[in-house]
């Protein structure tokens, strides 16, 4: 397994991020908009792989006994938060409401998944 260096995990988590977004917007499209700007995607994207590098780590922590309680279902509703605090940092990235923030979340999750099984498998 060869390991890869801070700057190129930061990209590819940059790169996910962005990816599901605009996933998301495409399936969502009327509770998310960008604009159909790609640069409002990319940035939304740099700001969300932030939080979740930085503040993920510790909402998660602070959750914990509710994560616990609902078998993890509650991640779902940490990923929802997180889409809607970029929504909230970033205004050019408009999120209708929380619950449309926690269905992004879940595709924005399921992204990274699948993204990061294929890149892992290499």
């Amino acid at each position: 397994m060869k390991k890869h260096g801070f700057i190129y995990k930061l990209l590819l988590r940059w790169l996910v991020c962005s990816l599901g977004l605009w996933i998301a917007a495409g399936l969502l499209s009327s509770r998310i908009s960008y604009d159909h700007r790609i640069g409002v995607v990319l940035t939304a994207g740099l700001v969300l792989a932030i939080i979740n590098a930085v503040l993920r780590p510790m909402i998660i922590i602070l959750s914990l006994p509710a994560i616990l309680f609902t078998l993890g279902l509650f991640m779902i509703v940490i990923n929802g938060f997180t889409v809607f605090l970029v929504s909230k940092l970033y205004a050019p990235l408009h999120v209708k409401n929380f619950w449309a923030a926690v269905l992004a979340g879940v595709i924005i999750g399921l992204v990274n998944y699948l993204v990061t099984a294929i890149v892992e498998d290499r």
